[in-house]
């Protein structure tokens, strides 16, 4: 079938928005834009809601990327971008979410040259559910972890769920120790949270995803209204450092969190 002639598809409505769309296939998205009025207020506010998630953002902060990634991202450069979770639909997830006006995701949201393909939504979609899960668990006193650091399953439990093996990074040289996890929800699956806390009963949490597509990224930065994270994709996994610490004392704890999980 002739390329123009092929009937309009709901991935290519998507690249449109995103500005990912084959130059072949402009015109005839945009004469089904013109004819289905619907669908063009329905991307319309697609956009909107990009442009001002854009807005909120501000340059990343980066750490290097060690060497190992480097190979990974090297190897992996012609692989074709990933399009499972647009910007756009990145842009509506956090909308949606909200987490009570506390999130912005500033910085995590990166330019496509910058990350290996399909980072940022991957870790856009990653940070979301950290920061909520962090936000929402942190603050219970009676629950705040499902599984006590103490009981001996915790770790073969969450590994079976996530469905790949897990373990707690130890925090203890930080003056942090480990209260117990949590099994969440992710995107495509489950996820982790182990929760951390200090004598000064300051907690941070560690959110480990599987099934990140093979994407690999350096450490990212984040803060809005007293929390800050670090998180990277590193493989099959993804990792989400929050807590309301400071972001050189959060870098040095992300850093050990890395050491220990590296593969």
């Amino acid at each position: 079938m002739n390329a123009a002639a092929r009937p309009v598809n709901e991935e290519e409505l998507q690249a449109w928005v995103d500005g990912w769309l084959d130059p072949a296939r402009r015109g005839a998205v945009e004469r089904f834009l013109a004819e289905n009025p619907d669908q063009a207020a329905r991307l319309g506010d697609f956009r909107r809601h990009g442009d001002i998630l854009r807005g909120s953002l501000r340059g990343p902060d980066r750490e290097p990327v060690p060497e190992r990634l480097l190979r990974a991202a090297r190897g992996g450069a012609a692989r074709r971008p990933a399009r499972w979770l647009p910007t756009a639909m990145a842009a509506m997830l956090v909308l949606t979410l909200g987490l009570g006006g506390g999130w912005t995701l500033r910085g995590a949201l990166e330019k496509p040259d910058e990350v290996a393909p399909g980072a940022g939504a991957a870790g856009g979609d990653l940070l979301v559910r950290a920061a909520a899960a962090h936000r929402v668990y942190s603050v219970e006193v009676r629950h705040p972890v499902e599984v006590r650091a103490e009981e001996a399953h915790l770790i073969a439990w969450l590994s079976k769920r996530v469905g790949t093996p897990l373990s707690a990074p130890d925090l203890r040289e930080f003056g942090f120790r480990l209260m117990g996890g949590r099994l969440l929800p992710a995107r495509d699956g489950a996820a982790a949270q182990f929760m951390y806390e200090d004598a000064a009963g300051r907690r941070i949490t560690c959110y480990i995803q599987a099934d990140t597509k093979g994407v690999e990224t350096a450490f990212r930065f984040a803060e809005e209204d007293g929390l800050a994270a670090f998180y990277w994709l590193d493989g099959a996994l993804g990792y989400a450092l929050v807590g309301p610490l400071p972001r050189e004392e959060m870098l040095g704890i992300a850093r050990a969190v890395y050491r220990q999980t590296e593969p």
